[in-house]
């Protein structure tokens, strides 16, 4: 089996988008499998930018085959309109380059409304969610009365399942939110316009799909979005998406077996960031956490919210690696800490006036520790022209090594740009 998990090892925002761009040149499949519309991957291809939302991010190789699996919560306007994109700039010319699961999850406008509504009715301890209807959408589908997207195929069930939800969604929206209403007469008619626009990507069981890939020796990539510290279970809740970001999810939502996954991938960057609220102990709030951010362009591709930015977190980081059972890392934007006289990594908290090296299960703990910062020289070469390992500054290289031999996890690949060319590779992604 060739299965390859990439799953992003901090906040999420950590370049997933980027690496599953230039792994999927080796691979035969990108599986999209869990979260909504609120992720978002740029990729940057010969100087053009791509920005991904739902469309699993090996899209941009024709040979790929990419798969939208059951765990994904779907806003069938957003991927309508995504698809016209790359159709529009010479991407996804052939349908069957994309499919999409019948029992992948709607998100409707009315989920949309409730989490808008939810958020604005928050004056403490807001989530910072994007809006974009991912958590309603997946109550709905633990809550069982969930429209599916194989439903949109069926007028009479959609008609019967959307007038249901819509008793509930209406009476919520209007008596408690004081908002507007949604009449299924309407929603059906939008619905099922959009259906035929996307029945040429209907795909009845991708879980069959996937599992007679890999038997076949097929080499396929699953992509998550977000990241570890975001994981519904094992994040820092209530502070996360809706869903869970784990490697081990991408088997539940793909509907494969773990025996499948020949490695993890983790994804992360050379430094911290985080959107919206919630706990964040390396955070810079002066003017090194200012440059980091202009000098990594980080701005949310979804929400163009400003990212929290703050020095490589090892106790997060290690954290990640123990959950997901990450294999081998990958380190995304190196070239954005050139400039630095000094670069801080945090390799421990201090909490209640004791030295602690495990994650605090609770985010309340987390949001009271101290970081213990070991400074490693910087370097000011710029980084984005290089093309091989070598060529790296001497202090650079021993940033690297001092992550690794901290992290015991080896370090594969190294990103020092946007492109896909500002690849640095240690070592390839498949063993064959």
């Amino acid at each position: 089996m060739s299965g390859v998990v990439v799953v992003g090892a901090q906040w999420g925002d950590e370049g997933k988008g980027k690496l599953i761009d230039v792994f999927a040149e080796k691979a035969d499949m990108v599986v999209r499998y869990q979260g909504g519309a609120n992720a978002g991957h740029t990729l940057v291809v010969n100087g053009q930018k791509t920005v991904l939302h739902l469309v699993p991010s090996g899209i941009l190789r024709p040979e790929t085959t990419c798969v939208i699996a059951s765990g994904v919560v779907i806003d069938v306007f957003s991927i309508r309109d995504e698809i016209k994109k790359l159709k529009d700039t010479g991407f996804l010319q052939n349908p069957k380059q994309l499919l999409i699961s019948d029992t992948a999850t709607l998100i409707l406008p009315y989920h949309k409304a409730l989490d808008a509504a939810r958020e604005a009715a928050l004056s403490d301890g807001k989530i910072g969610t994007t809006g974009k209807g991912i958590g309603p959408a997946y109550e709905d589908r633990a809550s069982r009365r969930a429209i599916l997207f194989g439903d949109l195929f069926d007028k009479d069930n959609l008609k019967k399942k959307l007038e249901l939800a819509l008793t509930e969604k209406n009476f919520m929206l209007e008596n408690y939110y004081k908002g507007s209403t949604f009449k299924a007469d309407d929603l059906i008619k939008d619905l099922l316009a959009v259906a035929e626009e996307l029945a040429p990507y209907r795909t009845k069981d991708t879980s069959l799909f996937i599992s007679k890939s890999l038997k076949s020796g097929k080499r396929v990539l699953f992509e998550g979005a977000q990241g570890t510290m975001l994981d519904i279970l094992h994040g820092t809740y209530p502070f996360v998406t809706s869903s869970s970001t784990l490697a081990s999810n991408a088997c539940a939502s793909a509907g494969i077996g773990p025996a499948s996954i020949q490695k993890v991938i983790g994804v992360f960057k050379a430094y911290t960031t985080r959107v919206g609220s919630g706990p964040f102990p390396t955070e810079l709030n002066d003017e090194i956490g200012k440059k980091i951010q202009a000098d990594g362009h980080e701005f949310g591709s979804t929400t163009g919210r400003s990212r929290r930015c703050g020095w490589l977190d090892l106790v997060a980081l290690k954290y990640a690696i123990r959950v997901n059972g990450i294999t081998n890392l990958a380190m995304m934007k190196l070239d954005v800490l050139t400039g630095h006289d000094r670069i801080g990594v945090c390799t421990a908290y201090k909490l209640n006036g004791e030295i602690i090296t495990d994650l605090p299960t609770s985010p309340y703990e987390l949001e009271k520790v101290e970081p213990v910062i070991e400074w490693i020289p910087g370097w000011t070469q710029d980084l984005t022209k290089v093309k091989t390992l070598s060529d790296l500054p001497r202090p650079t290289t021993n940033y690297i090594d001092y992550l690794g031999s901290q992290l015991g996890t080896p370090i594969d690949v190294i990103s020092v740009g946007p492109g896909r060319e500002q690849t640095l590779w240690v070592k390839p992604l498949f063993n064959n």
